[in-house]
């Protein structure tokens, strides 16, 4: 029997427990997760690839079959050379739907048109329903502005995320 595979793509900066719900809802589907960060500059990220990584794996050391990485490029090229069956993707609220819609029939129409015409199915897990407003970037402006997050991250990422605000001098309250 095949393993089933997922990628778990995203920007993870940082990551949230609404992520981490999201990831253990999709192990209870799928035999390997691979938590993948994408390499892209768009967003800004505060955190660079290597602490995001380091961080995912950290936080998921007591969950078999996760694996963390970073990728760059097109995201279904890379599930196809991990040889994944998924991707997985959370959906907060209908404002999330349209643009994963477009990206899904994006990554299935380039799949199809690969060399090795491999199928990548997208696979949509809702959250908690404590986790339906929680962002990576709310996080961020929460701590920024001196707020609370030990509901919303692991205890070592609100600690980094207050680490690296200090450091960068921006306005923040212990």
């Amino acid at each position: 029997m095949n393993e089933k595979i997922a990628i778990y793509p995203g920007s993870f900066d940082p990551l949230t427990n609404g992520h981490l719900d999201i990831l253990a809802r999709a192990l209870k589907i799928f035999d390997k997760i691979i938590v993948a960060v994408a390499a892209t500059e768009l967003k800004k990220p505060l955190f660079s690839i290597a602490e995001r990584v380091k961080m995912i794996k950290t936080a998921t050391l007591n969950l078999k079959n996760v694996e963390a990485e970073s990728f760059s490029g097109l995201l279904v090229d890379y599930a196809l050379q991990k040889k994944a069956n998924a991707l997985i993707r959370g959906l907060r609220a209908v404002s999330d739907f349209e643009y994963e819609f477009q990206m899904a029939l994006m990554n299935r129409h380039l799949a199809k048109h690969s060399k090795n015409q491999n199928h990548v199915e997208t696979v949509y897990l809702m959250p908690d329903e404590k986790y339906t407003y929680l962002s990576s970037t709310l996080v961020k402006e929460v701590v920024r502005l001196g707020g609370d997050a030990k509901n919303f991250v692991p205890k070592f990422i609100e600690l980094a995320l207050i680490k690296k605000f200090k450091s960068s001098h921006a306005k923040i309250h212990l």
